[in-house]
């Protein structure tokens, strides 16, 4: 089955990281033959010089925005701009295992009817075998749709889905910090079938911003404005869009960033150590 990935990086990207990102797409056991990488904006020369270096690739479509668009509209631009039917999320900065596709696209073999497929990441800091958490999700459909109901189900940078299915809800469209989640209840609305594999697909790095960046009152006002948007069509009820407020205010406006990395740590990872 012939598929494609499509990978977004800016200015704010570490070019290093840039390039095992990258490295690891290409020594997968089964690889891609379109790659799709949108530079969003102008770049600085130490990364521009990798992107280059990888822009001579027969494979690999580079699109370079004149300015930055945001991920939203970036991820849109890459979608658009790939050539097959199942196409792969890739972040600029993670590390896939070096068999994620044949994984995923075993599954969809397995069942014609899925219209997206992630798994579960791995959390590092430093090194990639410096492992300080894991993120897992449901397997099966129906307890990704349950699950979607309070939390995000997918993980976005593990995720292969059919482009038909994804541009039939709307594709990427921006909304702060929750593009993915957004577009994942719009799936669940259309009636599209998810599935999860079971092992690891992406090492993600993380480090203390990454709490910084959950937190705040403008990502509780997009995290509630979602919330209301699942109310409204029906995903949730009353009573669980209260609940699901109220918790989202406590972690993301109430608690310091040290304290909410502990509770995330605590209650919404695995932890390895």
């Amino acid at each position: 089955m012939d598929f494609s990935v499509s990978m977004c990086v800016y200015s704010g990207d570490n070019a290093e990281w840039f390039k095992t990102a990258i490295d690891s797409i290409l020594d997968q056991t089964v690889k891609p033959d379109d790659i799709v990488l949108v530079v969003d904006g102008p770049v600085g020369e130490e990364l521009d010089a990798v992107i280059s270096e990888y822009e001579r690739l027969p494979v690999l479509n580079c699109i370079r925005l004149p300015k930055n668009t945001g991920h939203g509209a970036a991820r849109k631009t890459g979608l658009e701009s790939t050539k097959n039917e199942l196409v792969a999320i890739m972040d600029a900065d993670d590390i896939s295992i070096n068999d994620r596709f044949e994984k995923q696209l075993e599954l969809f073999k397995a069942d014609g009817d899925l219209d997206v497929v992630g798994g579960n990441i791995a959390e590092f800091i430093g090194s990639k075998d410096n492992v300080v958490g894991k993120r897992t999700v449901p397997s099966d459909d129906a307890s990704i749709k349950e699950y979607l109901k309070s939390r995000c189900p997918m993980n976005l940078v593990t995720v292969m889905f059919k482009k038909s299915s994804v541009q039939k809800v709307g594709g990427f469209i921006d909304w702060y910090c929750e593009e993915d989640y957004y577009l994942w209840v719009r799936m669940y609305l259309a009636k599209m079938k998810f599935a999860n594999c079971d092992d690891v697909l992406v090492n993600v790095r993380v480090g203390d911003d990454m709490y910084a960046r959950r937190g705040g009152f403008k990502y509780f006002k997009s995290e509630k404005k979602l919330q209301k948007y699942m109310l409204k069509n029906g995903v949730i009820s009353r009573p669980v869009y209260f609940l699901n407020v109220v918790k989202r205010f406590i972690v993301q406006v109430l608690m310091p960033n040290k304290v909410r990395a502990f509770v995330f740590k605590k209650f919404a990872r695995e932890s390895e150590k």
